[in-house]
């Protein structure tokens, strides 16, 4: 079973990534499956440890998605990387395999590190609805901005029955987003 996450990974340097990523989690490794051209791969490649955060504030997910920012974080214990402060729970690994023979790469880790920080409350269908809309905003060029506003007149709706701030705050951040980007695309053509 594939779980939403947020994997935050560090480069050479020492600078922290956070990116949302659906990842498979075992018990007693987890597997990770970025694109190639991403900054996790990048970033697991040159480092081999991250972490693996669960978290139901879906306004880090909307961020992350289309964005790079930085959120707050304290360092992981067992690995040099950073653990989200707003997760629930988080796992710290180290790679132990690496296939990139396929589309996408395939990092075989082993946790190293369980942590709780709070509880998860869980998702209701505003929050699961902005993790959709999350994953279709990174998927634009594939899917083209007209489609992806018309579903997302329908997340929109949910969020407004069933969503706080938080959700509403998520949605209005991916809205612009893919709004910004049919304005580039107009621009271009």
């Amino acid at each position: 079973m594939i779980t939403e996450t947020i994997v935050s990974t560090i480069n050479e340097q020492g600078q922290v990534n956070f990116a949302p990523m659906g990842v498979v989690i075992e018990e007693d490794r987890i597997i990770i499956r970025p694109y190639k051209e991403g900054t996790t791969y990048r970033n697991l490649l040159a480092t081999r440890q991250g972490v693996v955060h669960i978290t139901d504030n879906v306004l880090i997910f909307a961020e992350s998605a289309v964005s790079s920012p930085q959120f707050e974080s304290f360092p992981a214990e067992c690995i040099r990387g950073f653990v989200l402060k707003d997760a629930c729970y988080y796992y710290e690994f180290v790679v132990s395999e690496v296939d990139c023979s396929g589309e996408r790469a395939k990092f075989t880790t082993q946790i190293v590190k369980r942590g709780r920080i709070r509880d998860f409350i869980g998702f209701n269908r505003a929050k699961n609805a902005i993790i959709e809309a999350a994953i279709l905003a990174t998927r634009i060029r594939f899917i083209g901005v007209e489609k992806i506003l018309e579903k997302f007149e329908e997340f929109a709706v949910i969020v407004k029955k069933t969503g706080g701030f938080q959700e509403e705050q998520a949605m209005e951040y991916l809205m612009n987003y893919v709004r910004q980007a049919a304005n580039t695309e107009t621009v271009s053509t």
